[in-house]
């Protein structure tokens, strides 16, 4: 799939209605009309490459949108990732699911993706975030250009994989910085789902 059409397919009909990195882009198709897409990218933050991979940063990229039409089977997200995983070169891929959307990520462990944790689990304080004034502008740049609230940061639930050969993907599982944790045993707040914070 051209990167021109993902971006505007993932602006279109990813709830996040923002146009993302493309480096990767592939699409579903069903009697020759687009029913999916999936689109890796560099991620936004350098800070989140050089963490996940401080010897070489640049093997990080993020899965960072993937939308499948209401009508398709159930799991075809899973068996659509599956596929294009195979397609991108070696690398340490990350993906988030995004808690406020009450997204937990059960995709990515279907897939066998590592859990990480959740964004600021280390942090003793919370982190807050400044809604743009205007809707279509992005949260970083809502603090210098005007912002209409501030609100405290949901977490994101962390999950990372390696692509490549058996040979390259180990390498790539001994650069990552990110931890491999057990689900069951730190699962990741849910608290926010319920009350306001």
């Amino acid at each position: 799939m051209h990167s021109k059409e993902a971006r505007e397919l993932a602006e279109k009909r990813h709830y996040m209605h923002r146009k993302p990195q493309v480096s990767y882009a592939f699409g579903l198709y069903q009697d020759g009309s687009v029913v999916g897409v999936v689109v890796y990218g560099t991620p936004a933050s350098r800070h989140l490459q050089i963490g996940a991979c401080p010897s070489d940063p640049s093997l990080v990229t993020e899965l960072n949108r993937v939308w499948v039409a209401d009508h398709m089977p159930a799991n075809t997200e899973s068996w659509f990732i599956s596929r294009t995983l195979k397609l991108i070169p070696p690398r340490i891929v990350v993906s988030y699911a995004d808690t406020v959307q009450g997204h937990m990520g059960y995709m990515y462990r279907a897939l066998n993706f590592r859990y990480a944790g959740w964004t600021d689990m280390e942090r003793r304080t919370p982190r807050y975030d400044y809604i743009p004034a205007d809707p279509s502008a992005h949260t970083r740049d809502a603090f210098r250009n005007g912002y209409k609230e501030k609100v405290r940061r949901r977490p994101k639930v962390k999950y990372w994989t390696a692509t490549g050969n058996k040979r390259e993907r180990l390498q790539l599982y001994d650069l990552c910085a990110w931890p491999s944790l057990d689900w069951h045993k730190l699962p990741p707040p849910t608290e926010h789902l319920h009350h306001k914070l």
